[in-house]
């Protein structure tokens, strides 16, 4: 457990980075009040004001730019004590700061953040999960597990899964509005739009050769949450993309179809991103281990040489 002077430490730093009092507070799990009367106590002790305050946020004072400084580098070096001393690889020791995306986070890792808890008691884990990729190193993350590319180069990554994407539709949608016979076919129809990040809206890319080729889609129905984007393929809405790793038992039960599936479209492989300055800490190591343990679990992926529409044209597999 840290100590209230690293505690002070670390409320100030994110202060200085966030430079919000109320987001401090949600980052250091306190209440606003808490980290205003945790400020007052630390100008009160070096007897000079850290920040000016306005009503929106804070800036820091000269005085508050070398205290934030100073406790940058002892929570650096407050952290190489730790990996150097605490624990082994069979007992790892300290705390581990874990990002991961919303639906996926909720129903897929949290899970596993719980078994690897009660298997390392030692670890003290604050696990986030957010709808954008957050910036590690910023925020003090030892990791981030997301789908995708690597969104930072100073980041270093670990394949967990890989994991496909492919266009599927409810059998009952394909009824009303036919199979499309080409990717173009897709203006025509009604699509489910997953908004994520900045990605421009209603554009979907598909490999073409060595590149991506882009099509604007049209549809009614958008939502940035995945869990809501599939539950509304489900009721028949429209056509949408999603991974095999989400689709799979929804294929094999006959609840979506496959639609072109001969169409490529840029894979969402699964990684665990971590910061590349610095070696990794034994419980960061032991919980990158312990993901890939994990997923190196058989997964059947979804078939795409049997034919849409039945009931039998995929393998088994964890959905989302």
């Amino acid at each position: 457990m840290r100590t209230d002077a690293t505690s002070d430490f670390e409320f100030f730093v994110q202060l200085a980075k966030l430079k919000s009092l109320s987001g401090a507070a949600r980052s250091m799990g306190i209440t606003p009040p808490a980290a205003t009367k945790r400020l007052g106590i630390l100008e009160a002790r070096f007897r000079t004001r850290l920040v000016n305050r306005t009503t929106r946020s804070v800036s820091l004072t000269p005085e508050g730019e070398t205290f934030a400084r100073y406790a940058s580098q002892i929570l650096e070096q407050v952290r190489e004590m730790e990996d150097a001393i605490a624990g082994s690889p069979a007992d790892p020791h300290g705390r581990l700061r874990i990002n991961a995306t919303l639906g996926f986070g909720r129903t897929t890792i949290a899970p596993l953040v719980s078994e690897f808890a009660k298997r390392y008691p030692h670890v003290d884990i604050q696990f986030v999960v957010t709808d954008r990729p957050v910036d590690l190193v910023e925020g003090a993350f030892d990791m981030a597990i997301r789908f995708g590319e690597l969104p930072d180069q100073r980041l270093r990554a670990r394949r967990l899964m890989s994991n496909r994407r492919f266009l599927c539709a409810s059998p009952k949608y394909l009824e009303r509005h036919g199979m499309p016979r080409r990717k173009e076919d897709l203006v025509d129809h009604r699509c489910i739009i997953h908004t994520q990040n900045d990605d421009a809206f209603g554009v979907w890319r598909f490999m073409q050769e060595d590149h991506l080729e882009a099509l604007k889609v049209n549809g009614s129905l958008a939502s940035n949450d995945g869990d809501i984007v599939l539950r509304w393929a489900l009721d028949g809405h429209g056509i949408l993309i999603r991974s095999e790793w989400d689709l799979a038992k929804y294929i094999q039960s006959g609840r979506l179809s496959l639609v072109l599936p001969e169409v490529v479209l840029p894979s969402a492989d699964l990684f665990v991103y971590y910061p590349g300055q610095r070696n990794e800490s034994i419980r960061a190591r032991a919980f990158i281990d312990f993901l890939v343990k994990h997923f190196e679990a058989p997964f059947v992926p979804v078939d795409i040489g049997k034919p849409a529409g039945g009931r039998k044209r995929a393998g088994r597999g964890k959905g989302g």
